[in-house]
């Protein structure tokens, strides 16, 4: 066997070898593995892939109520102190990986707005303490309901701190609006929860379907915002606006403007509208008109990935593929924005409002 054969072997063996040795977790990352030895005052976990854990010394003493339960083939996650110690054990902290994931949930709590019942421990001129999940978060007094809120009418902060006073030991029903695990930081909202509800009692007023009148609030990119009533906006998406293309939303409405509006969902609490659907959709009328194989006349209104689209009338837009110039500079070339050319239909699905046009087929014949 020739030397080269034999260095090829050698790198294949030690690229295979470099392959399958384990990544290491890095410090600070929660990970999941089996327990699978306990002894005095350590539990070793084995992590599938990777190695074998441990938590011991402070780590250990600092979570001992919670592993003194633990039996061996429990499943436990917890937090990557040291990648490798000197033993070749990764470090675990048990403790650490409950706060990790602790500040998880508080952040999914503040996404989901979910309303939670805890007890006033404390108070002070500024507002109220109140724990969750072992963390002291903080209830401003501008964020407690009107029924809660201190009402002093000269303002003393000593007599608000009295008024304060008399909330501890009782349950308030709040929100999260704030969860900073770098500030050690919790914020809570009574007033955000009576907004919430008052915004739901709002929305289910509304059933889909229903037609409404609304004010235009904003438009954006993407649709145009509707005043409903006092405190509830809806949104309808650029594609709910008209059958026909719609490039820029502030072209057709501007703020103040009176709009008829149909309800087509209400959900997360947002409700979503459509004003398209309260005209006749012209593809209705261009199902009787057209059909496959006819010539028509279409004016370019748009180029896109795909080719170019020309409107045929109001509403009804075929496409014309890009494959039938070669490139999409010679579509650009033969097909000019704003002009009217002959098509002819090569597809046409009126209930999916679809429909695609040749130009090349007009000009060979």
């Amino acid at each position: 066997m020739s030397e080269a054969t034999l260095t090829l072997m050698r790198e294949g063996l030690m690229s295979a070898y470099v392959e399958n040795v384990p990544t290491l977790p890095q410090e600070g990352e929660v990970i999941e593995g089996t327990v699978s030895a306990i002894g005095r005052a350590k539990v070793y976990i084995e992590i599938p892939s990777i190695g074998t854990g441990v938590i011991y010394g402070r780590e250990y003493m600092n979570a001992r109520d919670i592993l003194r339960k633990v039996h061996i083939g429990d499943s436990i996650e917890s937090k990557v102190v040291m990648s490798e110690n000197e033993d070749g054990y990764i470090e675990l902290s048990l403790k650490e990986a409950r706060q990790a994931l602790i500040w998880s949930d508080a952040e999914a709590a503040v996404k989901g707005g979910a309303v939670m019942s805890l007890e006033v421990k404390e108070a002070n001129k500024g507002g109220l303490i109140i724990e969750w999940q072992g963390i002291q978060g903080f209830l401003p007094a501008s964020q407690l309901s009107a029924q809660n809120y201190p009402r002093v009418t000269d303002g003393d902060k000593d007599k608000i701190l009295m008024a304060l006073n008399e909330l501890i030991g009782k349950n308030l029903n709040v929100v999260m609006i704030t969860a900073d695990p770098k500030e050690n930081k919790l914020i809570f909202s009574e007033k955000g929860l009576e907004e919430k509800q008052e915004k739901e009692e709002k929305i289910n007023k509304y059933d889909v379907g229903a037609v409404v009148e609304g004010e235009i609030t904003g438009a954006v990119d993407f649709g145009v915002f509707v005043k409903l009533e006092p405190g509830l906006e809806g949104l309808v998406h650029i594609s709910e606006l008209d059958w026909g293309l719609v490039e820029d939303t502030k072209t057709l409405y501007k703020i103040g403007d009176k709009v008829s509006v149909k309800v087509i969902e209400v959900k997360d609490n947002k409700v979503s509208l459509s004003i398209k659907q309260l005209k006749e959709n012209p593809w209705v009328g261009a199902a009787r008109k057209y059909k496959k194989d006819e010539l028509v006349d279409g004016v370019v209104i748009k180029y896109n990935r795909h080719g170019a689209l020309a409107s045929i009338e109001e509403g009804v837009a075929g496409l014309v593929h890009v494959s039938e110039f070669e490139t999409e500079e010679k579509l650009k070339e033969a097909l000019s924005l704003g002009t009217v050319y002959k098509f002819k239909i090569s597809l046409f699905e009126p209930e999916e409002q679809k429909m695609t046009l040749s130009f090349k087929e007009v000009a060979q014949a």
